[in-house]
């Protein structure tokens, strides 16, 4: 889900970009760029709710909900964590599972750090708002010059933050209020949830082949292996694809 509203905000920004070729990279229209940053980060914000409402179903108390989005503030390893302990599964693997998915941010603080400069406290902050949508927004300023991909970033690293903690909020508050939220079907909500992360990368033969092989291991293990341990596998398989397809 969120990689595919970010393919739309680029490819919008693309066809901007394109309308002015004689744009100044040395100046930039703070409005624009802060156009472009809220239409990532209301829609991704808003996907929120659908987190609040499976930590519940999962078992999660509000205020734990609500600290997962707060402190973890990485969509996919969140929905991790509450799906493998749900299921039964051990904190450990939760943890080993949601670090696995979480490793990409790592590679996005190596991309952003020559290009936001960050010391002592600042550095912190940086680090927690650098995730997908961020990232891909100030690349997708980089035409316009570094301020505006600073300023791309921030805006949309503290816009997601924000719409994402209010909305998990929200979706844990109404789904506790809706008493078991098994018997409204909201126990669906993490697979639904990983299925929307995972649609858009299906975008040619090798990942649909690292899917479908995925999904029948998964399958294989679960009724043998603790819970958590089919998504480790998994993650690991992908790991083995991707190092193979490198070479």
């Amino acid at each position: 889900m969120r990689d595919l509203i970010y393919s739309l905000a680029q490819g919008w920004d693309f066809l901007r970009q394109n309308e002015r070729v004689s744009l100044n990279p040395s100046s930039f229209n703070r409005r624009r760029v802060l156009s472009d940053s809220l239409a990532v980060a209301i829609p991704v914000g808003t996907y929120g709710a659908a987190f609040g409402a499976a930590s519940i179903a999962a078992g999660f108390s509000i205020l734990q909900t609500c600290l997962l989005s707060l402190l973890l503030f990485s969509g996919a390893s969140q929905f991790a964590v509450v799906g493998v302990m749900g299921s039964g599964g051990s904190a450990i693997s939760a943890i080993a599972t949601g670090s696995l998915l979480g490793f990409r941010n790592g590679l996005y603080g190596l991309k952003m750090a020559p290009l936001l400069k960050l010391r002592g406290f600042k550095r912190l902050i940086g680090a927690q708002l650098t995730i997908d949508e961020s990232t891909g927004v100030a690349i997708s300023q980089e035409g316009r010059g570094d301020e505006a991909a600073r300023y791309g970033f921030w805006a949309t690293g503290i816009g997601v933050y924000f719409f994402w903690n209010l909305f998990t909020l929200l979706g844990a508050i109404g789904a506790g209020a809706i008493g078991d939220p098994a018997a409204w079907g909201l126990d669906a909500v993490v697979p639904a949830a990983f299925l929307g992360l995972l649609w858009p990368r299906l975008t040619d033969n090798k990942t649909r082949v690292l899917a479908i092989s995925a999904a029948l291991l998964a399958l294989l293990l679960v009724p043998f292996v603790p819970a958590g341990v089919p998504i480790i596998a998994t993650a690991l398989l992908a790991v083995i694809f991707g190092s193979r397809a490198a070479r």
